[in-house]
């Protein structure tokens, strides 16, 4: 008997206990829900105030702003300015509709370029006209001539490394490996654009471009000539079969050949370069330091 009274009793706390745990559990969740009840957004306004200044203002207007551009831009202009990115190797800061809205915001700055020049500087007539010209053409063409300069030194860049890897490659397809793995294990020693792009090429051909494809996509990336002759003769190699090794260290003597003519060529243009400084800063201060004093003997002497 007592033990029955021990096992009910002991029934009983345990289902106190339990009830309790329970109800104890639901309250604190009741609890919680109202305490997020006050943090609860309640409208659209509340959900697009939390985001921060640049979601809320500068990208609408940003927008706003690139639909305008893409409006008033002629046709085709947009693909050429894609090209120049392409060929500039897409360098940060560079985007296509960044690029366009530098030019109309170049194009608009004649309206502070004015008053500056003529009020805020006190200047007039010729002079004035010419800085007001030159300011109005360097704002607009100012994008234009930034990434021309990115272009022609990317140019300038992937030529003058192309005869060094084209000696690693032919090493490497004469030790026994295959053009593919030359290719690679040179691009990863010789940092650069040209070996970037090179990758980039290895990457087409492994997800099922072909080698033709991938080469013509490479040369219409870069546009330098002499890499264009050396993508021809792989071409024609790929085509007729002729040996891949021959073809290297035929392009690679070619290259350093006309990196030599090239260098002859800047140097022939050196002392036509030089003329014009000769003769407007230095010929000029020779003469007033030679006949300088004479000319004040002759006048004292009158």
């Amino acid at each position: 008997m007592t033990l029955v009274i021990a096992v009910v009793t002991a029934a009983i706390v345990l289902g106190v206990f339990v009830t309790g745990a329970s109800v104890r559990e639901r309250a604190e969740v009741r609890r919680s829900l109202r305490a997020l009840e006050g943090y609860q957004i309640t409208g659209v306004r509340d959900q697009e105030m939390l985001a921060g200044f640049g979601a809320r203002v500068l990208e609408p207007m940003g927008k706003s702003v690139r639909d305008l551009v893409h409006r008033v831009t002629p046709v085709g202009y947009v693909e050429q300015v894609k090209r120049k990115v392409v060929l500039a190797g897409n360098p940060p800061g560079f985007e296509v509709d960044r690029l366009l809205v530098l030019k109309v915001i170049g194009a608009a700055a004649a309206i502070v370029w004015w008053p500056l020049i003529y009020v805020g500087l006190g200047l007039g007539g010729l002079i004035a006209h010419a800085m007001f010209l030159f300011l109005c053409v360097l704002s607009f063409l100012g994008p234009d001539i930034a990434i021309d300069h990115q272009i022609d030194a990317r140019k300038y860049e992937i030529a003058r490394r192309l005869p060094d890897i084209l000696d690693l490659l032919v090493i490497s397809v004469e030790a026994g490996l295959g053009f593919e793995q030359a290719l690679d294990r040179t691009a990863h020693s010789v940092p650069g654009p040209l070996s970037d792009e090179f990758r980039r090429m290895l990457q087409e051909t492994r997800i099922g471009a072909t080698r033709s494809d991938a080469l013509r996509a490479l040369d219409e990336r870069t546009d330098v000539p002499e890499l264009r002759s050396f993508i021809l003769a792989m071409l024609q190699a790929d085509t007729f079969g002729v040996s891949i090794a021959r073809i290297l260290r035929t392009q690679a003597d070619e290259m350093r050949i006309r990196r030599r003519l090239a260098a002859q060529e800047l140097a022939q243009k050196a002392p036509v370069k030089m003329l014009f400084p000769l003769a407007t800063c230095i010929f000029p201060a020779i003469f007033i330091v030679v006949l300088g004093p004479a000319f004040i003997a002759i006048t004292q002497n009158l």
